[in-house]
């Protein structure tokens, strides 16, 4: 396994992405998630406020970047700070969870981009709720909401028809930070465990692990798998993010692009780039198209002025959103050649 230092270096002819929108809050924003269409954004704060967001027609860039059209705003939406949020795949459903133990699922509609006035509460959760994800159950065809965090380290499984929970998944011995799903049945989760555990529904139970460095080792706080199912990255508290061959059962590298806590690791939907938001105020692009043994090709493409706590990817634009202890979200876009 190479370590290789902090090698990003911005070139003047390097792609900088410039600020589109930026929604500004009275506190830290941890979340932001587009919708499955793209033309729209949820963004949650620690100010306890769920917004929706309209993501612009035209990618325009502006001498400063303006304040998002807001959609739908909710207001104390938790009694704490909301920590994550998801979209199902058809987007008529979103879901946060919150330092407040609770995860709320709502349904939106698609026709009216509004939010529906009632919701449904999780309860099931012994302490801060850090993420969550939707299955499709292909079998049963039902959507499943995946949630995991701190107290029991447990990972639920909620029916989001009956809300019911119809799994409780043991295996992390520290606080889950951490999930991400790709097929229909399968996930992962990043835990303060050191370690990545693989899930399938369909098998009840975890169906393989990757535990990181003994000792030496470092919480996973971001943990994310391609969509082909190939190829794990992990970011991890102490600044480095792995590389894992999931099929291979192998490590490929570990490398350093940040120089404080990974706090966020997204593959691009083509799974070309990978992007990466950390303690150090950047977010980071790193090229994975070629040679995935060698010294990766990365570069800072944005800054906030304080932690960057999430970066996510625009379904089908090469634009990003990031949220930050700056009390900002903020819409990336490349500027026009």
């Amino acid at each position: 396994m190479t370590k290789q230092s902090i090698q990003t270096t911005v070139s003047s002819s390097a792609p900088r992405f410039m600020p589109i929108n930026s929604l500004e809050d009275v506190q830290a924003i941890r979340c932001a998630e587009f919708h499955p269409s793209g033309r729209l954004y949820a963004v949650g704060s620690n100010s306890k406020t769920l917004r929706l967001c309209a993501y612009p027609e035209k990618l325009v860039h502006p001498k400063t970047p303006q304040p998002p059209i807001v959609l739908a705003k909710r207001t104390k939406h938790h009694k704490g700070s909301i920590y994550c949020l998801a979209w199902s795949s058809k987007g008529d459903l979103i879901a946060t969870g919150s330092n407040d133990k609770v995860v709320k699922v709502l349904k939106y509609d698609t026709i009216t981009s509004s939010l529906a006035s009632n919701e449904s509460d999780i309860t099931v959760h012994d302490g801060t709720v850090r993420d969550c994800i939707f299955l499709d159950d292909t079998v049963s065809g039902s959507t499943l909401l995946a949630s995991g965090g701190a107290g029991d380290c447990r990972i639920h499984l909620t029916d989001c028809a009956t809300m019911s929970i119809v799994q409780s998944m043991a295996g992390h011995s520290g606080h889950v930070l951490s999930l991400c799903n790709w097929g229909s049945a399968t996930f992962a989760s990043g835990g303060a465990d050191k370690s990545v555990r693989f899930w399938d529904i369909r098998a009840r139970g975890c169906v393989n692990m990757v535990q990181y460095g003994g000792n030496n080792g470092s919480a996973v706080a971001a943990c994310c798998v391609d969509p082909s199912g190939r190829l794990l990255v992990t970011g991890h508290e102490d600044s480095s993010c792995i590389l894992y061959d999931v099929r291979g059962g192998r490590t490929i590298q570990s490398f350093k692009t940040h120089s404080a806590d990974v706090r966020s690791v997204k593959f691009s939907p083509n799974a070309f780039y990978l992007l990466t938001a950390g303690y150090d105020n950047r977010i980071v692009l790193t090229d994975l198209q070629g040679d995935l043994t060698g010294q990766l090709p990365s570069v800072v493409v944005a800054q906030h002025q304080d932690k960057v706590i999430s970066g996510r990817w625009h379904p089908t634009d090469f634009s990003f959103l990031s949220t930050s202890a700056d009390k900002t979200a903020s819409l990336w876009a490349l500027p026009p050649l």
